[in-house]
């Protein structure tokens, strides 16, 4: 398995932005898939944006298209999540998620093996 951690979370104002962090070890980073996740209270864990490296594949949801961003560096095994222009919905806790059985459309909570132990964002109105 992967181990992650996350940081970055934080409350911010409608409009702001954040930087979500996730540190991975245990496996070799480029070859794995990657994503953030998010859970808002009484509802269920959704998919945000995935990636594999190793293939150039990435989804994003379309309610963060063009204001989230995901990124890495190789150097530190850390992978980014960048989020501009957000939203009061865009509250939640985040997690990040790996795994390093490659497949298409790797958009499931289920496709992921690997967890963090998430990071609270709070967007105030």
């Amino acid at each position: 398995q992967v181990q992650l951690v996350e940081s970055g979370g934080g409350l911010v104002q409608a409009g702001g932005s954040l930087r979500l962090s996730c540190a991975a070890s245990g496996r070799t980073f480029r070859s794995l898939a990657m994503g953030w996740f998010r859970q808002a209270p009484g509802k269920e864990r959704e998919f945000v944006v995935t990636t594999a490296w190793s293939d150039g594949t990435t989804y994003y949801t379309d309610s963060v298209k063009g204001r989230f961003t995901i990124s890495r560096d190789d150097a530190k095994n850390t992978v980014y999540l960048q989020m501009n222009s957000l939203r009061p919905e865009d509250t939640a806790v985040y997690y990040c998620a790996a795994d390093d059985r490659l497949r298409v459309g790797m958009i499931f909570a289920s496709d992921f093996a690997s967890w963090g132990q998430g990071t609270q964002v709070t967007v105030s109105s």
